[in-house]
C-alpha cells in the first residue's frame, strides 16, 4: 500500500490497530527498565510509541502517513506522554549509533528494501542497544490468519537473523510464535527477533 492508501485507511473513525501496544512489545518492555532513546519505525498510529514513552523511553516515531502521525499525537496527548513524531519514508537515512532500542513492528517490505532497512536499523543502535522486531511469518500465509498474502514481504526468522548477524548484531532470539486471533479458527503465525549491538549495555 502506498502513502495515499494508508492515509485513507487511517482516516476511519476507529484506530486501525487499537490503542494498546502489541502484545509481544508489552511482554518485552512493559516491566523492563527503560534504557534511553527508542526509535519506532513505521509506527502507524503510534500505539507502541506511546506505550514505550509511558514506560519511560525517550521515543522518536517515524511513519510516512501524516494522518497516522496526527492520530499518534492525539493518543500521546490523551496518555500524557511525549513522543517525537517524524514524517518520513522508511528509505530515509537514520542517525548512526543514536538509539538504545529500535522497534520494527509488522514492517513488511520486498526483499531489497527490507534488507537495506535492517542494515540501517542495526547501524542506528548505540553500543549495547537492542533491535526488537515482530512481523507476520512467511508460514502465516498458508497456515495462519491475517497478514499480507505476498510471501516475499513476510518474515523468515532465519533470514532476518542472518541479515542482522551480517550487520554486526548478536541475535538473542529468532523464532515463530503463535498469536490467537479473536473470531478466527486458527492463530496467526508471527516471527519475533531480538538482537543486540556489542558494547556497553544501556
Amino acid at each position: 500500500m502506498d502513502r495515499d492508501a494508508w492515509n485513507e485507511r487511517y482516516s476511519g473513525k476507529e484506530l486501525v490497530w487499537g490503542a494498546g501496544p502489541n502484545r509481544f512489545v508489552a511482554e518485552a518492555f512493559a516491566e523492563a527498565p527503560a534504557r534511553g532513546r527508542a526509535l519506532d519505525l513505521a509506527c502507524g498510529e503510534g500505539r507502541n510509541a506511546v506505550a514505550l514513552a509511558a514506560w519511560g523511553w525517550q521515543v522518536t516515531a517515524v511513519d510516512f502517513s501524516p494522518v497516522a502521525l496526527a492520530r499518534g499525537q492525539r493518543l500521546a496527548d490523551e496518555r500524557g506522554v511525549e513522543v517525537t513524531w517524524v514524517e518520513a519514508d522508511l528509505g530515509a537515512g537514520l542517525p548512526p549509533g543514536a538509539f538504545e532500542l529500535v522497534l520494527l513492528s509488522y514492517v513488511h517490505l520486498p526483499p531489497q528494501p527490507w534488507a537495506q532497512l535492517l542494515a540501517r536499523a542495526a547501524a542506528a543502535l548505540a553500543p549495547g542497544g537492542e533491535l526488537f522486531g515482530v512481523g507476520h511469518a512467511r508460514r502465516n500465509a498458508a497456515e495462519g490468519t491475517g497478514g499480507p498474502p505476498r510471501l516475499d514481504v513476510l518474515w523468515d526468522p532465519a533470514q532476518v537473523e542472518q541479515a542482522l548477524r551480517a550487520a554486526g548484531l548478536r541475535v538473542e532470539r529468532a523464532q515463530e510464535v503463535l498469536r490467537p486471533v479473536e473470531g478466527a479458527p486458527r492463530p496467526a503465525i508471527d516471527a519475533i527477533v531480538r538482537a543486540r549491538r556489542g558494547g556497553a549495555a544501556g
